[in-house]
């Protein structure tokens, strides 16, 4: 079995990596100076010059980018080339604000596509493979970059797109699809509704499955594997930098590998803005190393992880991101204590119920309100009042245990919470905290 797609570089040592870096850093900081107005008047306010970067540990000199500063040069402020070398855009869902839209020449795509594909040669996929996307297609960056990291692999692709799960089942199962991409809810969501029409997890031809664009925990990994009869893979992207494929998980499955020739990452306070050692938790930052389209020099992803450079089982060489554990901008502040959606997931899960959740947060009389409604298994469900409300007590206290705070806790009935099938929406914040 193939077990890298470009094993030279993903396997490269350390002073190799470095090598690269050192001199595509050099060239692209010269680029954006030249050909980024935008970026040109940061450094100037910052008094550097291209000149003052000769290695990738000058790095530091530069100024960050923010999604701010997206928006800000929204549409074309940013843009790394003339507008007739691109050959597609790519945007972001964003909920504030103007949308987050991304450049990609045609090489720009072809790298993107290659790192999608070291991910799907890493979660085991072949050219004998059917690779099933379930990615939306379109200006979301999900279904494109597998899609073309599928082809560039030789499998033969599905392009599902998102919704439509009767279909989505029909093909998979007529097909034997072997390889399952999409958002962790969605597969959740698949399996669920494969059960309900009696399939067991064998009955299908799934191997492996690489989802992403959402946060998850390890307990719905689990659920998902054990639903599908998969091994689960994460990924992680996002559309700024190029999207999915910018990391990804080995079979080993101790952390994401970043690609490395094409992406300098940094893990910083973020706080103060100072870089951190390896091993330490902070917020992600990447510079892309060799985009033409939209090349990002030191973006501020808002995601919390930590980076590890111990030796990956699997061989190769590139450091591991851990999965973004929160972000320093979604995190919610509930009555002064910090909450993360994925904490109140790893009590319901290992709890036993479902990942179909949601949380509402309010401000009532100057007071937080905390409300957190959830699905209950039908192997649950008892007509005894006292039973349900002893669950939901049970849920409270292990929530409290958790989180340091106690929300309500309502029990819902199977399918009353309505289902996704892009990303899930987990938590409706109704305070008008931003406005």
């Amino acid at each position: 079995m193939r077990k890298y797609y470009q094993p030279e570089i993903e396997t490269a040592s350390r002073e190799d990596i470095i090598k690269i870096q050192n001199e595509k850093i050099v060239k692209q900081v010269q680029h954006v100076y030249d050909c980024v107005p935008y970026y040109r008047n940061l450094m100037d306010q910052k008094g550097v010059r291209p000149e003052d970067i000769r290695s990738i540990e000058d790095i530091k000199k530069l100024p960050f980018l923010t999604k701010d500063d997206l928006r800000d040069s929204y549409p074309h402020g940013l843009l790394g080339t003339d507008l007739k070398n691109c050959v597609r855009i790519h945007s972001t869902s964003g909920t504030t604000g103007k949308r987050v839209v991304a450049f990609y020449t045609q090489k720009d795509v072809d790298m993107w596509e290659e790192c999608c594909a070291r991910a799907i040669v890493a979660a085991g996929g072949t050219d004998e493979d059917i690779c099933q996307v379930c990615y939306g297609y379109g200006l979301f960056t999900g279904g494109f970059g597998l899609h073309g990291g599928s082809h560039k692999v030789g499998c033969l692709t599905l392009p599902m797109s998102s919704g439509n799960t009767d279909r989505q089942i029909q093909f998979m199962m007529d097909m034997g699809a072997t390889i399952l991409c999409c958002t962790p809810s969605y597969a959740a969501y698949i399996g669920e509704s494969l059960a309900e029409r009696g399939y067991k997890p064998e009955d299908n031809k799934l191997k492996a499955g690489i989802f992403g664009a959402e946060p998850w925990t390890e307990e719905m990994r689990r659920s998902i594997e054990k639903s599908l009869g998969i091994k689960a893979y994460d990924i992680y992207g996002l559309t700024e930098i190029s999207g999915p494929g910018v990391a990804y998980e080995c079979q080993a499955q101790k952390g994401m590998h970043i690609n490395e020739d094409h992406f300098y990452v940094e893990v910083i306070n973020p706080e103060t803005g100072e870089v951190l050692p390896e091993g330490e938790k902070g917020e992600l930052v990447f510079t892309s190393l060799d985009k033409e389209g939209f090349p990002l020099l030191r973006y501020r992803t808002k995601d919390i992880c930590i980076l590890s450079r111990d030796k990956c089982p699997c061989g190769r060489t590139h450091v591991r991101m851990t999965k973004p554990l929160g972000r320093s901008d979604d995190m919610m502040v509930i009555r002064g204590v910090n909450v993360f959606p994925s904490q109140i997931e790893t009590v319901l899960l290992n709890a036993g119920y479902t990942p179909n959740y949601q949380i509402v947060v309010d401000r009532v009389n100057n007071t937080d309100t905390f409300d957190v409604y959830i699905e209950f298994p039908k192997e649950m469900f008892s007509d005894k009042i006292s039973e349900m409300q002893k669950r939901e007590q049970d849920l409270k206290t292990a929530m409290k245990s958790m989180l340091g705070i106690s929300p309500r806790i309502h029990l819902m009935a199977p399918k009353t919470i309505q289902r996704s099938e892009g990303k899930a929406v987990r938590v409706i914040d109704k305070r008008k905290l931003h406005e």
